[in-house]
Formats: structure tokens, sequence, C-alpha cells
């Protein structure tokens, strides 16, 4: 038997047709009909995993376990020094800099593509995990729900840990005023919202599930990577995220539907990072 994962029961392993096909050329002749099964075996479907992860988010939680090692060997506190999250890519020449950041947001994208291919080929597709817009006023709300809660609850972790120093002091952007800046944090923050919750959760989830993986379990393995590709911001930062993926992981188990966290994700990042501009260095509560 070749080694397959059933989808669902109507989908059973191929199956020969009840008795014979009328209308051959013989009239009694049997013919058998397949119903193809296009999920792969569990083996394939684990490297399948690996393969998104090391080409995505995966390859970004061993980068920041790596820049958290040269943080807490630096000579600095942890609170002395910076994470950048936008910088510029070629000062003083800001078209071209405006290219490399459109470039980076665009082919950042490409593993959500890879995602939503890999799902249609296994007979499914983005809509088997909420990626639509099939319910746009359901997203909308729940996603600034989500957003508010995540985002008030998230500056209240950075703040505390920062003075705790337990966390390094984030720059959002160190954009140099050009005219764009607004419209690529924007896209940066929207690139984000996709890359982070398509995979992480609604992919992530759908295929740990198929394994066998309890639903908690398998929330729990998708909080623990989102906190990893956090680490680099520091300790506080990491629980803060690990929180973030339960909350997000319970919300996509309980509703199953990816699209109200892509927009609460993007809420907050859009805050964050055009928030900052305004913000960072005005309000004395804030790290500078």
């Amino acid at each position: 038997m070749t080694d397959r994962i059933q989808q669902n029961p109507r989908e059973s392993d191929p199956s020969p047709a009840e008795g014979p096909v009328k209308g051959t050329a013989e009239g009694t002749r049997a013919k058998t009909t397949t119903v193809p099964n296009l999920l792969p075996g569990r083996t394939l479907l684990r490297w399948e995993i690996l393969c998104v992860l090391a080409l995505s988010l995966g390859a970004a939680a061993v980068s920041a376990t790596i820049s958290f090692l040269g943080v807490l060997t630096a000579p600095e506190s942890m609170a002395d020094q910076t994470a950048s999250l936008i910088r510029s890519r070629a000062e003083d020449r800001p078209w071209l800099d405006l290219s490399f950041q459109l470039y980076a947001v665009v082919f950042a994208l490409a593993p959500v593509a890879l995602v939503v291919y890999l799902l249609h080929r296994s007979g499914e597709s983005a809509r088997t995990i909420g990626f639509d817009a099939k319910r746009p006023g359901f997203d909308a709300w729940t996603g600034a729900g989500l957003a508010a809660l995540i985002g008030a609850g998230g500056l209240v972790v950075y703040v505390v840990s920062w003075q705790l120093g337990l966390t390094r002091t984030i720059v959002p952007s160190t954009l140099d005023g050009n005219w764009w800046d607004t419209l690529v944090l924007v896209l940066q923050a929207l690139k984000n919202g996709l890359l982070e919750e398509v995979i992480v959760v609604g992919y992530l989830l759908h295929r740990l599930g198929q394994l066998g993986w309890s639903p908690w379990k398998a929330v729990l393995a998708s909080s623990v990577l989102r906190a990893f590709y956090h680490l680099y911001q520091g300790v506080g930062m990491f629980f803060g995220n690990l929180v973030m993926g339960v909350v997000f992981g319970w919300f996509y188990v309980r509703y199953g539907r990816v699209m109200p966290l892509v927009v609460a994700h993007t809420v907050i990042d859009i805050v964050a990072f055009v928030g900052a501009v305004y913000l960072i260095g005005r309000v004395d509560w804030l790290p500078v």
C-alpha cells in the first residue's frame, strides 16, 4: 500500500468500482475507477513542511537565535543594544533604495505563494485555511479586536521588559524622510502579516493536523516557532510573541480562518512602524 494520508472519510483509498461497466464493446467487461488521493504520505508531508520553513520563518528562527547569541556576548547590556527592523538599503540614493525595498517585500512573499500552490496541489486551496475574502466583515472586526488586544499587551511587555534589561531597544524604521517611507512601512507590515500568519498559523497548523497532531500540540509548536524568530529582539519579546502565538493559534483552531490574523498582524505593525516615526523621541515612556 502507498503511504498516503486520508483527507476525509469520503476520500478513501483507490478502490475498484462496483460491478461491470455497461455499454462497453463486450458489455460484461469490468472496469475499475480510482479516486485520487492527492495528499502526500507522512514522510513527504514532513519534508514539505521542513522545506517551507527552511525557505521562510524556520530560517528566520535560526538567524534570530544566532543573533541573540551575539547580543548575549556583546559588552553592552541588552537594553543598550538596538534592533532595527526596517533599514535603508541605499543611503542617499532614494530611487535605488525604493527599488530594493519593493524587491524585498515582493520576494519575501514567495513562500506564501508556495504554500498556496502546495495546498492546491494536494486537492485543497487557500480557502481550506480561511485565506480568502469570503467573510470580509468578520475578518475586519475580529482582526481589529485582536490587534487592539495583542498590540496593547505587546506594548506593555516591550516597555516593562526593556526597563528590566530583558529586551533590546527596537527601532522600527531608520528610513530617512523619503516621500515613499510610509508606503514602504505599510507594505512591510502587510508582508509580515501575510508571511507569518499564512505560514506559521494557517499552513503549519493545517498540515500538522493532517499528520495527526492534536490541535494544542500544533498550536504550541507554532507559538514556539514564532517566539524563536523574534528572539533577536530579546527575552521579553520572545515570551510576548509566545503568548501572541498561543492566542492566534487558539483563534485559528476555534474559527478555522487565517484572514483575521493577517488583518490583526498588519494593523499592529502599521501602528508600530508608522507610529514610531511620530512618537519615538516625543513620548517620554517609549524607549529611545
